[in-house]
């Protein structure tokens, strides 16, 4: 077999998609990119067996087809050290030995039977498809994926919710502190479904999809997702299990509505959390006429801060406790000027919305309070 490329173009690629190897894989043949040619098609995975990545890209002067799977760190490692060129791939098909030819030399390596590579397993006969542009999925995912939770107890806590209806598709994330609903009203399924997608696939959707056009065609069982791309495509493994009913914990009667701006607030948040005590991180907001006073201190260490922000409000006076880390996560993930403070009491959790929502978007976060000693 025999192929030319571009240097840095092939590079990109391998780069891209070789975030999905795990730096210990269970079966050895898994540390390669498995490389496939076909005509003037070079197609590339990268696999740990959890999530599949497989992208294709143009090539010439093409002899032979084939398959043959390279160590994934010799080839990087040294495509990163040339500048823009042509290389020539030259793989021996009886011994697999592999010449990368470049301006000034050669690279030597022993390439492995692509035939070892374990297949992508196929989506039963039954799977759903829906359709959503890259723009679409890429602000689902960014949205929520922040809220997910490192749970070993309970996994489906440890991916976005894909929650499908025939009026809109709902990306959901909690890690049981705090809670992301995300509504696109745009995408409609043809039925009722959902899946959970595990955080490292929705990582790397999240990383390569601004570089997307158009629509992604999702695909998916019981068991696996596909995401199909312009040249590349996604197969995960999906966290099994049912996700809990998010609806049931987000309260409906919420009195007091207080109206700041996000970045003022947002900033008063970072500095003042600084003195909170790192094993609680808890900060005080207490909210009375047009000022949110944010406060935090540090009793072991005597330090303490305070800072006030204006806002808009005309109920009673409140003071109410938050994990200072999970609400600067919260600001920093609304795509607003203004946010919204809905409180029912100090007891109940606090949704924090953006004042106006983004066009056919609904946007809700969730965070529990903590308890004041006072």
């Amino acid at each position: 077999m025999k192929f030319v490329v571009s240097s840095t173009y092939l590079s990109s690629n391998l780069h891209t998609i070789g975030r999905v190897i795990a730096s210990k894989n269970d079966i050895p043949i898994r540390d390669c990119f498995l490389f496939q040619l076909e005509e003037n098609k070079l197609t590339i995975t990268a696999s740990d067996g959890e999530v599949r990545v497989t992208t294709s890209i143009q090539v010439q002067d093409v002899e032979g087809e084939g398959l043959f799977a390279v160590p994934s760190k010799n080839i990087l490692d040294a495509l990163k050290e040339l500048p823009e060129q042509p290389v020539t791939f030259k793989i021996n098909d009886q011994n697999l030995e592999l010449v990368i030819l470049y301006q000034n030399g050669k690279y030597n390596f022993t390439a492995k039977n692509g035939a070892e590579y374990p297949h992508a397993k196929p989506l039963a006969e039954n799977a759903t498809t829906i359709n959503i542009s890259a723009e679409n999925l890429a602000t689902g995912i960014s949205r929520t994926l922040f809220a997910t939770a490192e749970d070993e107890l309970r996994p489906v806590m440890n991916g976005i919710l894909f929650d499908i209806t025939e009026d809109n598709i709902t990306f959901v994330a909690s890690d049981g502190h705090k809670l992301v609903r995300f509504k696109n009203l745009v995408v409609k399924g043809n039925e009722k479904n959902a899946f959970i997608l595990p955080k490292k696939p929705a990582n790397f959707l999240k990383t390569i999809l601004p570089k997307e056009n158009g629509d992604i065609t999702v695909s998916f069982d019981d068991n696996n997702s596909y995401f199909k791309l312009e040249q590349t495509t996604i197969i995960s493994r999906l966290i099994e299990g049912r996700y809990p009913n998010y609806n049931s914990v987000i309260p409906t009667n919420n009195p007091l509505k207080v109206t700041a701006d996000r970045l003022l607030l947002l900033n008063a948040m970072k500095r003042v959390s600084v003195f909170a005590n790192p094993a609680s991180s808890l900060v005080k907001l207490l909210i009375e006429g047009s000022r949110i006073q944010i406060s935090a201190q540090d009793v072991d260490y005597s330090t303490s801060a305070e800072e006030e922000v204006a806002c808009v409000y005309d109920g009673e006076r409140i003071a109410i406790g938050f994990k200072g880390s999970y609400l600067i996560d919260i600001l920093s993930n609304i795509p607003a000027s203004e946010v919204v403070l809905e409180l029912a009491d100090p007891a109940r959790p606090g949704l924090i919305l953006p004042d106006e929502n983004e066009a056919d978007e609904e946007l809700l976060m969730l965070l529990m309070p903590m308890m004041l000693n006072e």
